[in-house]
């Protein structure tokens, strides 16, 4: 995508801003159909979709985790297409003030904004709409990320193994924080790239780190990976570090996207999402069929999350068994040491790629089971109906413990999660009581460590029933 022409009218500080953005490259063009689809409100169209995410996107470095919030906030935010002889423009009416600087709009907040476009465009209309992709079996789900990443231009060919994927949590205390920003650095001096979900926290910690480490590298083309959805984009808007974004259909693809194109994973102290994370990770590399699969995987903090990390060692090992424990190490308070544990798994994820002639920019030999794919939406009904009890494999209940920490998730940020607890109460987490008193002790750590929540008082949307 090349560089976007902005022309707003002169402004002083204020709310917000009307402006006509006029995009050039790729998007210059559209068809009639596409322009139709964009503008449809109906249930079915596209309109809604594009406004919530272009709203999400301008309103980059918010303050708030409450998707609702900055919706009804800026509820009179309007985006239209205007088709001109050359191409398109778009009109954005009421659009936050903080997306430009002396009445222009920021370059990266242009850039995520025609990411949004794209990717809209992209998915609704390649892949879903045309059905040019089978989504009803696992390969077809893989393929469909592939694309979607590959119309994104994500995927690089003949590049050696050198994405970091970083996850944490966007409520997190200050030396966390620093702590991340810390390991980026230490990243970045190595030479590797940074992916996260782009939001604020320990997402946008290692990138800010890793740009230090590159620049001191004199490294000029530092990669910086926001992979995000629409359903968490808004309590997430990108970082001002990322300079590749990709808005994924729905958080199971988003987390295959994750793991497919990541050659590590690196997790700091989060909360909810977190947790989803590492057992949708666990899922996969408990399974069987990856069981030859490299893949390094650190949990690291500063000294003072010692305990945090604890908590997450034994829910894991009193839900999964100690089985788990292979598929990670733990480093405390050592920025240097979880980069060289990168560095060296590096080596030993290049080395299994050439054997295996699998690509290096996108993990085709992974096995994830089609469960892990299928998108959840946490409903009251879908909540009760959760199948958490002893006997199950480790995989099979990592990826169920997943969907349970997914509906937290959305209950504590997701808009339609949000309306859901207001109007219906909190969701109802069922099974076994073995396995759920652990759930039951980590979530209540989360909200006493106030990591549920950026700022207010956290109000639990899940009951545990034993």
């Amino acid at each position: 995508m090349r560089h976007v022409e902005v022309s707003v009218p002169p402004v002083e500080e204020q709310d917000s801003i009307d402006a006509r953005v006029t995009p050039t490259g790729s998007l210059e063009n559209l068809s009639q159909q596409e322009v139709d689809r964009l503008l449809d409100s109906s249930r079915g169209g596209l309109y809604g979709l594009f406004r919530r995410c272009a709203l999400a996107v301008l309103n980059s470095g918010g303050e708030t985790d409450d998707a609702r919030v900055i919706f009804e906030r800026y509820h009179d935010f309007e985006i239209f297409i205007e088709r001109k002889a050359w191409g398109i423009k778009l009109d954005l009416r009421n659009a936050p003030a903080s997306a430009f600087v002396d009445g222009r709009m920021i370059r990266g907040i242009q850039e995520h904004l025609f990411a949004v476009l794209r990717d809209v465009l992209y998915i609704h209309g390649e892949v879903y709409e045309h059905g040019s992709v089978e989504l009803g079996d696992s390969p077809g789900i893989t393929n469909a990320v592939y694309r979607i990443l590959r119309n994104a231009g994500l995927l690089r060919p003949r590049v050696r193994p050198d994405m970091m994927v970083c996850w944490g949590g966007h409520s997190i205390s200050r030396e966390e924080y620093d702590y991340t920003k810390k390991v980026g650095y230490e990243l970045g001096l190595r030479g590797l790239n940074v992916c996260t979900g782009c939001g604020p926290g320990a997402m946008k910690g290692p990138m800010k780190g890793a740009t230090i480490g590159h620049s001191k590298q004199r490294i000029r083309d530092g990669r910086y990976v926001g992979l995000t959805e629409p359903g968490i984009v808004a309590a997430e808007p990108p970082n001002a570090i990322v300079n590749q974004l990709v808005i994924l259909p729905d958080i199971e693809k988003r987390l295959e996207a994750f793991v497919r194109t990541g050659h590590g994973i690196v997790v700091f102290p989060g909360g909810a999402g977190t947790a989803e994370e590492i057992l949708y990770l666990l899922g996969i590399l408990l399974d069987p069929q990856n069981v030859e699969q490299p893949f390094p995987v650190v949990f690291t903090g500063p000294a003072g999350s010692a305990d945090y990390f604890r908590q997450i060692d034994e829910f894991l090992v009193a839900t999964l068994g100690p089985v788990a424990q292979q598929c990670y190490r733990i480093v405390l308070d050592d920025p240097p040491e979880v980069a060289r544990e990168m560095l060296r798994g590096m080596d030993a994820v290049r080395e299994f790629r050439r054997r295996q002639s699998d690509a290096y920019n996108f993990n085709w030999l992974l096995g994830i089971q089609h469960e892990l794919q299928q998108p959840f939406e946490p409903t009251h009904a879908a909540m009760a109906s959760l199948e958490i009890r002893r006997g199950m494999e480790p995989h099979r209940l990592a990826a169920e413990l997943r969907r349970a920490f997914s509906g937290v998730v959305a209950g504590n940020v997701k808009e339609r999660g949000i309306r859901l607890i207001e109007e219906h109460g909190p969701f109802e987490i069922h099974g076994d009581p073995e396995l759920l008193r652990p759930l039951d002790a980590l979530l209540g750590a989360f909200a006493r460590q106030r990591r549920m929540k950026l700022a207010g008082d956290y109000r639990p949307c899940y009951r545990v029933v034993t």
